[in-house]
């Protein structure tokens, strides 16, 4: 994985702690080479197939292809980024009424392989529940779940990830160092990025004649993040106004991420937010003094506490005496399985990367991160937090070797390139300029909650559809629905949202079951928001 600034390790996401990383060796320019020119030229490889979903053939055209970005200013003619980009298209359908949903990963800087062959692509790769995927060949089936009976599907790769690549094409190689500079600067951060992609999916309306269809956004994890920021792009900068943004395993707010409190103190909101998801993942594993015979009482239960005793115990800090301490441990071991000498040692603060280390550790075991339904061997039991996410290791080569394959052989795009599952990024920018600040003030921690507000408000008919997993200690799902209920929107907007949970991790796709659940929600939520009477 890359080495980022502690600000960007406390907030990483989705699969930044996959066990493959982004070969860093790949589509370098070597000292005495020229520039890619292809890379300046859109491209597109066309094929056609068919899908079955929930017993409903689709035929389908698919568009794999490249849309190339510019700069702005004085920039706006100089090519930036080459996109990559597949779109399925329904054969025979209006495209003025057809819905369209883009749909893109998190990472930040990742691909959208996880999206694309895990839940709304037309072929689904298959992997293990919760436990490790055995090695290749892997199962690549129909997707009976693909998005595709309800709307077209664009899934994006981010500048610098999968195929898509950031142009720096000066024939003077220093030069050239010089732009690739530049364009990392100005991409790789959270203001860049969004930017980026409100110029991708303007570009993608124009050329396939779609700015009179039914729009979405469909973002997982820091595609969250990047789909608030976006909306706000899309609705205020470029007059799009959107059908829907559908959220998943969302987090919007850093201040609430449970990937390293400790190194924010005076900051208890994180610990509070994730007691539900430690309480649920220590039932999945049998690990609480008494197991109730249900998960969703236990997790009402617990969000009660959390917002209550618990909030208010770690409000008093120092001024918190040793019997209430001690009770507060004690009702912490009932919901998390965690013995109270350590609850006590750990001040009652315990992080998403302890829990993870502490939950099965007597038996050398490591809980899944991504999704805490997965385990696996620990690599060091001695260590305070995990040293890798047993779920990450599980299916990422399933993934990997699945696409690498669909893409060539099927979508007959990528010939002699390579896929990054992820951007060569040593930096990203978290800081970023919330709609109606003035001046150069920025956040000193990433906050999107104002972005989406705005776009909200600025399109009051805009709806907002939240998923997230109980299993997930990457995004915990009370921490989205905190996020949600404290967004800075009149009571009248309030009803504009909508929320579903899933007895799955951070990719709910990943539980069949979910997959079907999450299907079936989006595609009911899309058919009951595109504005088209039917």
């Amino acid at each position: 994985m890359h080495k980022l600034p502690l600000a960007a390790l406390l907030a990483a996401l989705l699969l930044s702690t996959a066990a493959v990383a982004a070969d860093k060796k790949d589509d370098k320019a070597k000292p005495d080479s020229k520039p890619d020119a292809t890379l300046v030229q859109p491209q597109t490889s066309d094929s056609e197939g068919s899908v079955s979903v929930e017993g409903h053939r689709i035929d389908y055209k698919a568009v794999a292809g490249t849309l190339i970005l510019y700069g702005s200013g004085d920039k706006e003619n100089e090519p930036q980024v080459s996109m990559f980009y597949v779109a399925y298209f329904k054969k025979g359908a209006d495209a003025g009424k057809r819905p369209v949903t883009f749909v893109y990963n998190g990472g930040p800087g990742s691909a959208t392989v996880w999206l694309h062959m895990g839940a709304f692509g037309p072929k689904r790769v298959v992997t293990a529940d919760d436990s490790h995927t055995p090695a290749a060949p892997y199962g690549l089936v129909n997707n009976d779940y693909s998005l595709l009976d309800a709307s077209d599907v664009v899934f994006i790769d981010a500048p610098g990830a999968g195929f898509s690549r950031l142009i720096a094409n000066d024939d003077d190689k220093s030069k050239r160092d010089e732009q690739m500079k530049d364009r990392r600067k100005a991409i790789y951060g959270v203001d860049g990025d969004g930017h980026a992609f409100a110029q991708f999916i303007t570009r993608f309306l124009s050329k396939y004649g779609r700015w009179n269809s039914p729009k979405y956004l469909f973002g997982e994890s820091y595609g969250t993040t990047r789909s608030a920021v976006l909306a706000n792009i899309l609705e205020n900068e470029n007059s799009v106004d959107l059908n829907g943004v559908i959220l998943l395993s969302q987090i919007l707010s850093f201040d609430t991420s449970i990937d390293g409190p400790e190194f924010n103190p005076g900051i208890d909101l994180p610990y509070e937010l994730a007691l539900p998801t430690f309480a649920a993942t220590a039932f999945y594993h049998h690990k609480l003094p008494q197991q109730p015979a249900a998960l969703e009482p236990l997790l009402e239960e617990v969000k009660k506490y959390a917002l209550g005793d618990y909030a208010q115990a770690l409000m008093a800090g120092s001024r918190l005496g040793d019997a209430q301490k001690q009770a507060v441990a004690e009702k912490l071991h009932q919901y998390t399985g965690l013995t109270v000498a350590y609850l006590l040692k750990a001040n009652l603060r315990v992080s998403g990367g302890m829990f993870e280390q502490q939950l099965q550790n007597d038996g050398d075991i490591t809980t899944g991160r991504l999704d805490s339904r997965f385990s696996g061997p620990a690599i060091d039991p001695l260590n305070k937090g995990s040293d890798y996410d047993p779920q990450s290791s599980a299916i990422s080569s399933a993934y990997v070797a699945a696409f690498n394959d669909y893409v060539r052989r099927d979508l007959k795009f990528g010939e002699g390139r390579q896929y990054r599952l992820f951007a060569d990024i040593d930096h990203w920018d978290f800081s970023h300029k919330a709609p109606g600040v003035q001046g150069e003030a920025l956040q000193s921690s990433t906050n999107v909650m104002p972005d989406l507000a705005t776009a909200m408000k600025t399109n009051p008919n805009l709806r907002v559809y939240l998923n997230g997993g109980y299993y997930d200690l990457a995004t915990p799902f009370f921490a989205a629905d905190y996020e949600m209920h404290h967004l800075p929107i009149p009571a009248s907007l309030e009803g504009n949202i909508s929320y579903s949970w899933y007895p799955s991790g951070h990719m709910v796709y990943a539980h069949e079951a979910s997959l079907k659940q999450l299907h079936d929600n989006v595609a009911r939520f899309i058919g009951q928001t595109d504005n088209v009477k039917h």
